[in-house]
């Protein structure tokens, strides 16, 4: 089975049907999901920020990480599962669209460069914790959020108008 087979299966389902022609439901999913970007970039830039040595350099990293990383955790969290619906509500549209597809590829790589980041350069971070200017893997691993966040948050907001743009 193909992933544009399981798109259209999906998209036959009671639920996705019922999900994409609701008047309010779908609506709702979307201004969670919207509201939640909003929780968790904010609280990402702000931890990427001070990874990048550009605020709040007198508090240890480690203290804005940990304070940060339950906000982040769980906007990210609830941003996926409504997202999951969006995408549920209309898959095979989802399927076809170019930002849609750059959206999930930026989502995989800045998925990849926070793992990356705990596991090689936060595992060090006792060494770092309290200089303003961190090390270059932190530096790094924040301009690289930034910068996909900044990419995938464009790239969603262009989902709706793929047809102006390539129609």
């Amino acid at each position: 089975m193909s992933l544009l087979s399981f798109c259209e299966w999906l998209a036959a389902t009671p639920g996705s049907i019922a999900l994409h022609e609701s008047r309010y439901i779908f609506l709702v999913v979307l201004t969670v999901h919207v509201m939640t970007l909003c929780v968790f970039v904010g609280m990402a830039v702000m931890m990427d920020l001070r990874l990048l040595g550009l605020t709040m350099l007198r508090l240890p990293a480690s203290d804005v990480v940990s304070r940060l990383v339950p906000w982040v955790g769980g906007g990210f969290l609830v941003m996926v599962i409504s997202g999951l619906l969006l995408f549920y509500a209309a898959p095979v549209d989802k399927y076809e669209n170019l930002f849609f597809r750059a959206k999930m590829a930026m989502l995989v790589l800045a998925c990849v460069n926070a793992w990356v980041f705990h596991k090689k350069v936060y595992c060090s971070i006792t060494e770092w914790d309290l200089d303003p200017v961190p090390p270059l893997g932190a530096r790094l691993a924040g301009g690289v959020a930034l910068t996909l966040w900044a990419g995938l948050i464009l790239a969603g907001r262009m989902i709706p108008y793929q047809l102006y743009w390539f129609g």
